[in-house]
């Protein structure tokens, strides 16, 4: 099953991605950082590179409505919920559970958590029609490389077929990285296993 579902990278400027990513470009120094509804650009420089979560959110919003609140509104409406935090010893990145009540509350779309999401998991998830927003290491872009790691980077898991599945990045380099499709066990090997599955 494949969801039509647009991309949406968490930066203003698709072409600036890699730069940004792997040559120090400043973030803020996005010439189009206004798309992002950021009041301004130490705002949006401060912000973009946790917006993975809310490009993968706004990409289903955009596949369930056709419209969608900018990433900056919809990364505000996380924050009042607590879903994002600066506190010592909590993480910067989206905190799933206060997530899923805002997406509940504000935008009535369930959400639902899941802890143990292994390609079992992710398949039957796809196969009910739904949507996952899965905890991947931002190299999954880079998948001829070993995984460094696991988690700490969202994508938008859309479909699977064939043992392999596909993936919409927001951080995604190159045409390939964009919108990606990889052998289930490649894929499994940057995943955290955990993420949030989304009933559209």
């Amino acid at each position: 099953m494949r969801h039509t579902v647009p991309w949406i990278t968490q930066y203003a400027s698709p072409s600036l991605i890699e730069s940004i990513t792997y040559g120090g470009h400043p973030r803020a120094k996005d010439p189009r950082w206004r798309a992002s509804g950021a009041p301004d650009q130490e705002t949006y420089g401060a912000w973009c590179a946790r917006w993975c979560g809310m490009a993968s959110f706004r990409m289903a919003l955009l596949a369930r409505d056709g419209t969608a609140p900018s990433l900056y509104e919809l990364a505000m409406g996380c924050q009042e919920y607590g879903a994002y935090t600066d506190e010592p010893g909590r993480p910067r990145g989206l905190i799933y559970r206060p997530f899923a009540e805002y997406a509940q509350d504000k935008h009535a779309l369930r959400a639902d958590v899941i802890t143990d999401l292994d390609p079992a998991r992710v398949m039957a998830e796809l196969d009910a029609g739904r949507l996952v927003i899965a905890s991947v290491h931002p190299e999954i872009r880079r998948p001829e490389i070993d995984p460094p790691g696991t988690g700490g980077h969202l994508v938008l898991v859309t479909g699977h077929a064939n043992g392999e599945v596909t993936f919409h990045n927001p951080s995604g380099h190159t045409p390939e990285a964009v919108v990606a499709t990889l052998p289930m066990p490649v894929f499994d090997g940057f995943a955290a296993q955990r993420g949030i599955s989304l009933h559209l």
